[in-house]
């Protein structure tokens, strides 16, 4: 054989993976868990404790007042799973002798400023230490449910580490914020019906059950993951196949009927146990107070029921397309709402009205802190000034996507260059199914970035929709594995592999090297904290 040809062969046949997956799946994963907690200990863990306040002291603080026995007072987001997270964490340390602050009772007062900055201290880093082991978790649970959606492992892997080293995990892996916990559920619903729509199962009502299980729970944490949640239902239609049919258990009418028919009751237990809460979170009376406005023709509750529409419809023609029985959908109808509202019930562990209202008004929630002119367009009729600030978004959004034009320290931006263009390549070489895939999670993606915008895109609200920039990248490559033997595809990798790890500690590195001080705290201390004095704010000291 000609060595000339035989060297082209070795070229043709170099998958650009391979260098960058090296160790294995079991090793590189632990690379990328070790890389994460190298990035928490040097630019997280050590920083001072003030340097993050909102909204460490935000949940620090809650957390300390549900210890005490006192109510939440913290409900912008409504950050309710996150602040019993580390009200459970605080106690769990106490007990076992870690932790000496861990209530409100437990603090030293502002007058001593050595005792309360020690004991402050304490109290934030073992908050930022929870928020890290979430973060480490989350992205073990996005590497195994990518797995089970990619072909290949390397594959898997790269997917793994562009999501471990994105922009918002790489904020929220050292600082107690609310979105990766609203997030991520949501994130791990559309994967398991992924998986699970791809290759029918017995099982597969139970893991739609648990799906929307997740999805309420995201919502419970943060208001903005609604958005996320209405998305769903057209996200995942185009994800079915050849293998998607109903099992011969679904289609006997021996077998299915008397499932259908315990789901059904099962459904109607669950809505029946959480009923208590659906009627909190429409009592006017609490709205009213709570200073809450109905966002469409003077009603609460008409978009929400829009949405459970829009999720039963798009059930029933996901079963039409990818030939789902009539049993099956049946069941699974009734396992979503099972899932759903005994999800709710959590919002029981520590009870309060204001999360539960917040939980069933999301937008109405959002529309309190949004700037004064996305709230004149909210408020006029029609919705020609809403679709005018939908677009200044998105227009936003493309600016910010071009990193050129507006930069920041978000690295998937640099994979919605190859996505866009990757999107037409898969179209045209007749691989439609991924493209539509791939346009539906890049659309949904600039969307939510879109009305985002309104909230200036902060780098906190990027892990709402990286994890979709990078599935819709998985997607793509993973049915146009060809591409990952092109001569430029190993070069192009190498960059982006190198940008995700520059640029994602970009703002952690920002703010460990800040030398400004905390007096910035003062300007809302008393607003959300009025229970406890900060000795460096001047009108708090006692």
């Amino acid at each position: 054989m000609d060595p000339s040809a035989n060297s082209t062969l070795k070229r043709a046949r170099f998958d650009a993976l391979g260098p960058l997956t090296f160790l294995g799946w079991r090793w590189g994963l632990t690379a990328i868990i070790l890389g994460l907690a190298a990035s928490f200990f040097f630019c997280g863990y050590a920083v001072a404790f003030w340097r993050n306040a909102d909204m460490d002291f935000m949940v620090i603080y809650n957390a300390f007042l549900l210890n005490d026995g006192k109510p939440q007072q913290f409900f912008d987001h409504t950050g309710y799973l996150t602040i019993v997270s580390v009200k459970t964490w605080f106690e769990t340390l106490h007990r076992l002798g870690l932790l000496d602050s861990w209530s409100l009772s437990s603090m030293p007062p502002a007058s001593n400023p050595e005792a309360f900055n020690a004991a402050m201290t304490s109290a934030v880093r073992a908050g930022r230490l929870l928020a890290w082991l979430i973060a480490t978790g989350t992205v073990l649970i996005f590497a195994g449910l990518m797995r089970a959606i990619a072909r290949d492992w390397p594959l898997a892997l790269i997917a793994t580490f562009a999501f471990a080293f994105s922009g918002g995990l790489a904020v929220h892996a050292r600082i107690l914020r609310t979105e990766l916990v609203a997030a991520c559920p949501v994130l791990f619903a559309l994967m398991i019906l992924i998986v699970i729509g791809r290759r029918a199962s017995l099982a597969r009502p139970l893991l739609i059950a648990l799906a929307a299980a997740l999805c309420m729970l995201g919502l419970e944490n943060k208001v903005q993951a609604f958005l996320l949640v209405a998305a769903l239902p057209v996200l995942i239609l185009p994800f079915g196949g050849a293998e998607s049919a109903s099992v011969a258990f679904w289609r006997s009418r021996r077998s299915a009927l008397p499932v259908a028919v315990a789901s059904l009751v099962a459904a109607a237990a669950a809505a029946y146990a959480a009923w208590p809460l659906i009627a909190t979170g429409f009592d006017r009376t609490l709205l009213d107070a709570a200073g809450f406005r109905p966002l469409l023709l003077g009603r609460f509750g008409i978009y929400q029921a829009a949405v459970l529409f829009l999720i039963g419809g798009c059930m029933l023609i996901y079963a039409a397309i990818w030939r789902i029985s009539a049993a099956e959908t049946i069941v699974s109808m009734a396992a979503a709402a099972a899932g759903a509202t005994l999800a709710l019930l959590a919002l029981n562990l520590d009870y309060n009205a204001n999360n539960v209202i917040a939980v069933f008004n999301p937008l109405e929630k959002m529309l309190m802190f949004v700037d004064a002119g996305t709230a004149e367009a909210a408020n006029k009729p029609g919705f020609a000034d809403i679709f005018r600030l939908l677009l200044d978004g998105i227009v936003s959004v493309a600016a910010r996507y071009s990193f050129v034009l507006h930069s920041s320290p978000r690295p998937t931006v640099f994979l919605t260059w190859l996505i866009v263009p990757g999107i037409a390549y898969a179209w045209s070489r007749g691989e439609r199914q991924a493209a539509i895939q791939a346009l539906l999670l890049l659309a949904v993606s600039i969307g939510i970035d879109a009305l985002g915008v309104r909230r200036a895109l902060k780098s906190e609200y990027f892990i709402i929709t990286d994890p979709l920039i990078v599935l819709a990248g998985a997607l793509l490559l993973d049915r146009l594995a060809d591409l990952r033997f092109h001569r430029w595809a190993f070069p192009i990798a190498a960059v982006l592999f190198g940008l995700h790890i520059v640029v994602s500690q970009a703002e952690p590195v920002k703010y460990a090297l800040q030398r400004r001080g905390p007096e910035s705290v003062c300007e809302w201390n008393q607003h959300y904290m009025p229970l406890m004095p900060l000795p460096w704010c001047p009108a708090t000291r006692s």
